[in-house]
């Protein structure tokens, strides 16, 4: 089934240069209903690929070719296998999410709003399709742009200074990337990807490149020490800034690390396997207490998703089928899990115009349909058993056991921490008495807002239940990652 992958980028991208021709301020409606529709027809296109997806085989699928610059040997190369499909559909599904949960909050340049939303759902589906470094760098460096502008105009009072943080920490650590990249071309004559695989090189150019690409990637993640922009954007940015932000933008850092730098760099990997791990115990642990002290729901979502985060490169660098599934599968989970905790933060701005722990308490007695999908969310958030949350977790600790017992004990304390923070905020949300007037007027969900949540509590429940069909998509294109990796010794 030729070209559904540049269907899966350039339809949403069309779409929301559709919404920009059309729509303006008086025709908020039209622009509205184009974006929904041009949402469902970038989730529909990425259907098929699920659907005719060849599972048991690490090739890559989908392949499309055809030259750009060839002067350079940059190619439109474009491809999936079992690690980055998941992601493509995750992507044009919160896009589709998104676009319905603004349907009626947002009322200032709606067009523009909506637009943002679907041309960076297509230029995040090109940077995990694009087979060529030169075009996933575009559309690596070309997301950022939508999702400042998103953080920039939409957001809260401090929404300038956190959009100018979030651009500049994710630029920076990506113009060593693109040097990276300028190397890997000198060496090999080529921008390919799957070719670099096969380049060898020393360990001391392997760990150069390394801190290139591990600073770009970390970022992303975002990994501690360089995690700082994350908490300043998720207060300040509209809610479905903060969906996309943390669903799907957290995931392409760690999707750097098992596209380019494993495969590319193994020997500087696993020399510095020891300082990742360190880095991601912190994220697991000492984030965790941050997460206890914080005041505001959306910094202590933040603060949450850089634990989460911490999971999951942790589990790449195991180098175990259990460890790098692991962290795959936490990917995919935070992705709904955390889309579902901001989307239950905004139900509540919408009415209260406040995002501070302290301005609630008793809302199960005005909103107790919002409290039970908002218990459930907590609960994933926490890694309850039967929640896609626990999935995840459960396979990385496994993973850091039979490495070290005290790794994967240290690994475990995310389950306590999580439980600690996520549902102490719960409590005192939710829970006691109504102390504040505007609580005792709250209304309950409207059908949007409940059909929104249900769909990503059946998500989250389905793949905590049964995960199996997802694992055993990525698991051959896993077990290729690491017997390159192991069979790579200089």
């Amino acid at each position: 089934m030729p070209y559904l992958l540049s269907l899966a980028i350039w339809v949403p991208i069309v779409a929301g240069l559709a919404v920009l021709a059309v729509g303006r301020d008086r025709d908020a409606a039209v622009a509205r209903w184009i974006a929904l529709i041009g949402a469902l027809a970038g989730f529909l296109v990425t259907l098929p690929l699920w659907i005719h997806f060849e599972v048991g085989t690490s090739d890559f699928q989908f392949a499309e070719r055809a030259e750009w610059i060839p002067r350079f040997d940059v190619h439109y190369f474009l491809g999936v296998d079992g690690i980055s499909l998941p992601f493509v559909m995750l992507n044009s599904l919160m896009t589709l999410l998104v676009v319905w949960a603004g349907w009626e909050v947002i009322q200032k340049r709606v067009a523009q709003y909506m637009a943002a939303f679907l041309i960076q759902s297509g230029l995040i589906n090109g940077a995990f399709c694009a087979l060529d470094a030169i075009l996933f760098y575009v559309f690596f460096e070309a997301m950022l742009i939508p999702m400042y502008l998103i953080i920039g105009v939409w957001g809260g009072p401090n929404r300038v200074y956190a959009a100018i943080k979030f651009f500049l920490y994710t630029l920076v650590g990506s113009l060593l990337l693109l040097v990276g990249f300028i190397y890997l071309y000198n060496v090999s004559e080529t921008f390919s990807i799957l070719e670099w695989y096969q380049v060898p090189l020393s360990l001391k150019v392997q760990l150069l490149l390394f801190v290139g690409f591990f600073l770009a990637f970390a970022v992303k993640v975002p990994m501690w020490p360089v995690h700082t922009w994350l908490p300043d954007a998720h207060p300040e940015a509209p809610t479905g800034g903060s969906v996309i932000l943390a669903a799907i933008t957290l995931k392409l850092g760690a999707y750097g690390f098992v596209r380019f730098i494993l495969p590319i760099l193994p020997d500087a990997s696993r020399y510095m396997s020891g300082f990742i791990i360190t880095l991601s115990l912190i994220a697991v642990v000492y984030i965790g207490f941050v997460a206890l002290m914080q005041a505001d729901m959306k910094r202590l979502i933040a603060y949450s998703s850089i634990a989460h985060m911490g999971f999951v490169t942790l589990g790449f660098f195991l180098f175990s089928q259990l460890g790098v599934e692991g962290g795959l599968v936490q990917m995919l989970s935070h992705g709904f899990v955390s889309a579902a905790m901001f989307l239950c933060v905004g139900v509540m701005y919408d009415r209260m115009h406040t995002h501070l722990i302290a301005d609630f308490g008793g809302v199960v007695n005005t909103m107790p349909k919002f409290a039970a999908f908002m218990m459930l969310f907590s609960m994933a958030n926490a890694g309850l058993p039967a929640t896609s949350g626990f999935v995840g977790e459960f396979m990385v600790i496994l993973a850091a056991v039979k490495v070290n017992f005290w790794l994967g004990f240290l690994a475990a304390t995310t389950m306590i921490l999580g439980a600690a923070y996520t549902l102490w905020m719960y409590k005192r949300v939710i829970y006691g008495a109504v102390a504040n007037a505007h609580v005792a007027g709250l209304a309950d969900l409207n059908r949007r807002e409940f059909w929104l949540l249900a769909t990503l509590a059946v998500l989250v429940l389905a793949m905590g239940i049964y995960p199996k069909p997802l694992i055993d998509v990525m698991h051959a294109s896993v077990s290729d990652l690491l017997a390159h990796v192991a069979n790579s010794k200089l």
